[in-house]
């Protein structure tokens, strides 16, 4: 068995042995492993590579801006998606802008442990995805399987834009597979997880094991939730949405995320203007409350959606 997190630490393995210009960078990733251990022992076997950072993400973002228009493929960890603002001016006005303005492409990878886990708080929690997927220029991937954390980061470090690599910390330990894959959909493909005929709920990340969890409560009830994994936020498989909903004609979007905008706010908006007929009743969302992030787990358990609220938004909806 391999788990989530092993699952990004063999990618890099396999980036570094693959390509010479690939190293990785960030706070404590040499011999300590990384805040989550995603990349231990890694710094014995790439000597050189494996490169401990200054607690400054604006000079670690900025560098490997450097050295990617320069022929590097950096790999940047920060230690929680939440500390990427500090370089947010350096991922989306630098690394996001630099081929339009320069015909220079810039390589880099930027791994974002996102989410939520009990007793995290407001600060180690957040899911920004839909921050970044704003930026043109971008390319922003929510793995939610061992299998996609995988191949997806190794299509990422081979990609030549920058990109914004979401991985959810609650799944680093709690999601397993038997083996890693040797092929995978590409890049803004998304996946149908579970078929059904009465309802789509389109979902990402962490999001899907709930979704899944609800899908499979609902089923009891003579109820076939069709799920769909979008795997990359930016770019949006709006085909494969859109073509669920033609089976079913109902939409429930569901994320991690804040409510307020975002890739939930992007999915309803593009079935109601792109597939409006094809919907037997009003597109919804469900999202984390519209608050920060609370420490205490019984609060956290409720701040965001979990199977039990997701399957009764699914229900308020099949009454429709």
């Amino acid at each position: 068995m391999i788990t989530y997190l092993e699952a990004i630490r063999e990618a890099q393995a396999k980036a570094l042995a693959d390509d010479p210009r690939v190293y990785i960078y960030g706070q404590d990733v040499g011999e300590f492993g990384g805040a989550f251990k995603a990349t231990k022992n890694l710094a014995k076997q790439f000597p050189g590579r494996v490169i401990d950072a200054p607690i400054c993400e604006d000079a670690i973002i900025g560098s490997a801006i450097g050295a990617a228009i320069e022929g590097m493929r950096p790999i940047v960890e920060m230690q929680y998606a939440d500390f990427s603002t500090v370089g947010f001016n350096q991922i989306v006005n630098q690394a996001a802008t630099h081929y339009w303005r320069t015909g220079v492409s810039c390589p880099i990878t930027v791994r974002l442990p996102s989410g939520g886990t009990a007793g995290a708080g407001p600060f180690h929690s957040q899911s920004l995805e839909g921050l970044y997927a704003m930026y043109p220029g971008l390319i922003v991937l929510t793995p939610a399987t061992v299998e996609d954390a995988y191949s997806l980061l190794l299509e990422a470090v081979a990609i030549d834009d920058p990109v914004i690599f979401c991985e959810h910390k609650y799944l680093y330990y709690h999601l397993k597979a038997d083996s890693l894959p040797s092929e995978a959909l590409p890049v803004g493909k998304a996946r149908i997880a579970r078929t059904g005929r009465d309802v789509t709920v389109v979902t990402y990340s962490a999001m899907l094991h709930e979704c899944l969890a609800m899908a499979d409560e609902l089923a009891t009830e003579g109820y076939e939730v069709e799920v769909v994994d979008l795997r990359s936020v930016k770019p949006l498989d709006t085909d494969t949405v859109l073509a669920s909903v033609a089976r079913t004609g109902r939409l429930l979007a569901v994320g991690e995320a804040w409510p307020w905008g975002g890739v939930t706010a992007e999915v309803v908006a593009r079935v109601a203007s792109e597939g409006f007929t094809l919907l037997d009743a009003p597109p919804r969302r469900l999202n984390a409350k519209d608050t920060p992030i609370p420490y205490h787990p019984n609060l956290w358990g409720t701040h965001r959606p979990t199977a039990q609220t997701i399957a009764h938004a699914v229900r308020e909806l099949l009454r429709l």
